[in-house]
């Protein structure tokens, strides 16, 4: 699986860590903020991330900020993109069996082990598929269509 992964200034050491993790775990990692300043901003990380997933460059995204939330509602943005933030092993998995999540949203300041921990239940656990969450994910595929 080809996953992309960026941050903003603030979970640069992070990131680093778990992209060595998710190698190790054998999945392919795009670095999609590899030139981080002081003064970046997280919007530009998480339209790069977004687009990439849009245009099947890779299949998941990875996104991290001092709390996740900015890059969550700046992902959300993007039509196609289901973007979850998470901060627990079970948001992960639900945001994977419910909503086919495409990207994620992580706070860098949470401990690794849980972040490396999220990490590998997102990317393990598969859309369930069940008619009621397609049917759930076509209401929100007209909901966006509405607000063009």
């Amino acid at each position: 699986m080809k996953i992309g992964i960026a941050t903003d200034h603030n979970g640069v050491e992070e990131k680093k860590i778990l992209t060595k993790y998710l190698s190790e775990l054998g999945y392919e990692v795009k670095d999609y903020s590899v030139n981080n300043t002081p003064i970046d901003d997280y919007p530009d990380f998480a339209a790069q991330v977004s687009r990439a997933v849009i245009n099947n460059e890779i299949e998941q995204g990875i996104l991290m900020c001092g709390t996740g939330i900015g890059m969550s509602i700046t992902a959300n943005k993007f039509k196609g993109i289901r973007c979850a933030k998470i901060s627990t092993k079970e948001e992960a998995i639900l945001a994977r069996e419910h909503n086919n999540a495409n990207v994620i949203a992580l706070s860098y300041k949470m401990p690794i082990d849980e972040l490396k921990e999220i990490l590998k239940y997102y990317l393990k656990t598969e859309y369930t598929n069940d008619e009621r969450h397609v049917r759930r994910l076509n209401k929100i595929k007209e909901i966006e269509n509405q607000n063009v």
